[in-house]
């Protein structure tokens, strides 16, 4: 016992409950939250993000049926072209965000952890 007649080693540990439960309140208050236009800019930024090289894509694609003169279509193979570098840019995007996601769960994950260890 201290000089306030109480246990060190229950204080220590209580103390160190409240830090741990201080800290995870400073994370959560730093880290931003997502809300509907977070979604709305996600969906924005995919759509845009196959939209421009397909159109790019049909855009070179008439181009080269006019001035290439060959036995397929350039359009077609244009428009197959950008539709693929543009899913595959989606993808890329999607699979990053994705990451951050299971990073910021795993860090709750920890914290909750924590918190049941005293």
């Amino acid at each position: 016992m201290n000089q306030n007649g109480w246990e060190d080693e229950p204080d220590r540990k209580i103390m160190a409950d409240i830090d741990r439960k201080a800290q995870r309140h400073l994370r959560a208050l730093r880290r931003p939250r997502a809300g509907v236009w977070y979604g709305l800019g996600t969906m924005g930024v995919v759509g845009w993000s196959v939209a421009v090289p397909t159109l790019i894509g049909i855009a070179v694609g008439l181009w080269l049926d006019e001035n290439v003169p060959v036995s397929f279509s350039w359009l077609l193979s244009g428009l197959t072209i950008g539709l693929g570098v543009g899913c595959l840019n989606a993808w890329t995007w999607i699979n990053t965000e994705r990451k951050k996601i299971s990073a910021r769960r795993e860090d709750l994950k920890e914290d909750a952890e924590e918190d049941h260890v005293v």
